[in-house]
């Protein structure tokens, strides 16, 4: 578990702000866990199938056999956080499901620290096996090439089924989703040495703004670019598990990137505040979530 910085300590303390007590803080934190290995299991159910408890150390358990460490227990900044993250800081920020009109503090970014391994588990690891994963999506010119595992290719096929239709009416969808800037494109993020979600064929780039990128903009007119961008259209591929860049303070406006763990984990436990049951929110009926509710509880006791 991540433990209190000195300076939050000392803000709590200055505002008069109840520290929580150490069984409180393992609680929350124990729920929290599941929480995320539930949305993580739910997420990519071909995957994922286990999970294990080694001494102090939590891991989700690939159908490779690969083993990942839900929380190194490191203390890191923000961008550290991006940098490398464990898949506790992965899903540490909770994605807001609303529509916003404003551009975020430059520390909330939910989504857009990746883990490379579970990336590499699902989505396959170097450029050749990429490739041979991807099919061509056709929605004009030109065609759209997404990754068919974990049914991405789907998800974006249901999105575009739903958009394409509304173009004929609306100006407003259709002059950002044609010409779109582009899916699958093997690279690194610019700045950095790690691989783009393009490079795996998860992500969607829209029409191109000069207000769409934070390198790019500043502030306020990305604000207007944001407050501009058409809720049908973000809620039509947030509906299909896409995160939405203008929802980042490091705002990436056009991009749009297949990540069902962080909008189910939204959906499901955003509003969470059952004392009873950490899983309250997942729909029951579904007898493969029950399993991974076993698969937990049994794996963490």
């Amino acid at each position: 578990m991540k433990k209190l910085s000195a300076f939050f300590i000392c803000f709590l303390i200055l505002f008069n702000i109840p520290i929580t007590s150490n069984a409180e803080e393992v609680r929350d934190y124990e729920i929290q866990m599941k929480q995320d290995l539930l949305v993580l299991m739910i997420s990519y159910p071909n995957d994922i199938v286990g999970v294990e408890k080694n001494d102090d150390k939590v891991y989700i358990v690939m159908k490779s056999g690969k083993k990942i460490l839900y929380d190194d227990k490191i203390q890191k900044s923000h961008e550290e956080k991006l940098a490398n993250p464990d898949l506790q800081d992965m899903l540490e920020q909770y994605y807001p499901i609303d529509k916003n009109d404003i551009v975020m503090d430059k520390s909330f970014d939910p989504g857009r620290a990746r883990n490379y391994d579970l990336l590499n588990e699902v989505y396959c690891s170097s450029r050749n096996a990429i490739e041979k994963n991807l099919v061509n999506l056709k929605y004009g010119y030109p065609n759209y090439q997404f990754n068919k595992q974990n049914n991405a290719n789907v998800s974006l096929d249901n999105t575009l089924k739903t958009l394409v239709p509304l173009c004929k009416n609306r100006s407003d969808i259709s002059s950002i989703l044609y010409p779109a800037s582009g899916t699958y494109n093997y690279r690194v993020i610019s700045g950095t040495n790690r691989l783009s979600p393009h490079s795996y064929g998860i992500a969607i780039d829209l029409k191109s703004d000069k207000r769409d990128y934070w390198k790019w903009s500043n502030e306020k007119d990305a604000q207007k670019r944001i407050s501009e961008y058409p809720k049908d259209l973000v809620e039509a591929f947030e509906n299909n598990n896409f995160v939405w860049g203008g929802k980042w303070g490091h705002f990436d406006i056009l991009h749009f990137e297949y990540r069902p763990e962080i909008i189910l984990k939204a959906r499901y436990f955003t509003n969470w505040n059952n004392e009873e049951n950490w899983f309250e929110g997942v729909p029951l009926e579904d007898e493969n979530i029950k399993n991974y509710i076993n698969i937990i509880e049994k794996a963490l006791i």
